[in-house]
């Protein structure tokens, strides 16, 4: 960490890797959402994983979900988008898959959320847009946000600038976000990359920085 005019700047990973200044976001990790990724398994497993280590450090950590409006609310934009998602000509044949009590909108199962930790709902892609995550990670000091899950090309990459144009550093965990299109997802991180304002680490990198963190049960005496 470097100060200047009395700031506290961190710039690296280890800096950031703290429960007073990072906290994980996982996105939609939906049971409608995980099988439609082809290594959503996979992903599924490195969550948990990810989870574990953010959990024994005492990290926040908040989950989002994407739901979507029953017909009569949905407007001409959503209308738009459920029509290019569904591949359909006429609106009239759009459904609405992920109804608040619908199946396919709950979080897997596996994911075993603690009272600790909140779900945010939401219709946009940002999981910052319509939601209390800004709010939430400001009032607790966060200066950092973790992020995995799925899709890295739909939700995740416009989270992670949403964040940065907030002023939150965005950690994205590569190998732990899923994606549908796997050369979109890559084209994504080239240009976070490129942007220079999201850390792009892997779960090995993360995990073994979040297992060094000493809790309180664990501090020497």
């Amino acid at each position: 960490m470097t100060t200047q005019h009395g700031l506290e700047i961190f710039a690296t990973l280890p800096e950031l890797v703290h429960p007073q200044r990072t906290a994980l976001l996982v996105y939609d990790m939906q049971v409608g959402i995980v099988p439609q990724i082809k290594d959503g398994a996979e992903i599924l497993t490195k969550i948990l994983t990810l989870l574990q280590a953010s959990r024994s450090a005492g990290i926040r950590t908040i989950f989002t979900r994407h739901m979507s409006l029953p017909l009569e609310l949905m407007g001409s934009f959503q209308y738009r988008m459920a029509m290019a998602w569904q591949r359909k000509q006429n609106p009239a044949e759009v459904s609405s898959p992920f109804l608040r009590d619908s199946p396919g909108f709950q979080l897997a199962p596996e994911l075993a959320l603690l009272p600790s930790e909140a779900i945010f709902d939401k219709l946009s892609m940002s999981a910052f847009e319509g939601t209390p995550l800004e709010f939430t990670l400001r009032d607790c000091g966060i200066r950092s946000l973790i992020l995995a899950g799925i899709a890295l090309e739909v939700g995740i990459e416009p989270t992670c600038r949403h964040a940065a144009d907030l002023g939150i550093i965005p950690i994205l965990v590569r190998d732990a976000c899923g994606a549908g299109n796997s050369e979109a997802a890559d084209q994504c991180v080239s240009t976070l990359t490129h942007m220079g304002d999201t850390i792009v680490t892997d779960l090995k990198t993360i995990c073994g920085l979040l297992a060094a963190i000493e809790t309180p049960e664990t501090d020497p005496k």
